[in-house]
């Protein structure tokens, strides 16, 4: 799997979550969801947003490899 695919399925896979979280959460409204949103998933976000920036910057860089070596 190359730097694409694995951004591709990391931003699918985040997006699904985000759309069960976005279900769930119109069933669950208490202070636990808050914190649960909050300690949990706030914080992946963030981390998946810092992930695909540097497989951004991965992939350019595997490129420009490639183009020296040829």
């Amino acid at each position: 799997m190359g730097v694409y695919e694995g951004r591709g399925q990391l931003g699918k896979s985040m997006k699904e979550l985000m759309n069960a979280w976005l279900d769930t959460r119109s069933s669950w409204k208490d202070a636990n969801a808050d914190r649960f949103e909050k300690k949990h998933l706030v914080p992946l976000e963030m981390d998946l947003r810092q992930a695909v920036s540097a497989m951004d910057v991965m992939s350019q860089l595997i490129s420009a490899i490639k183009r020296d070596c040829e």
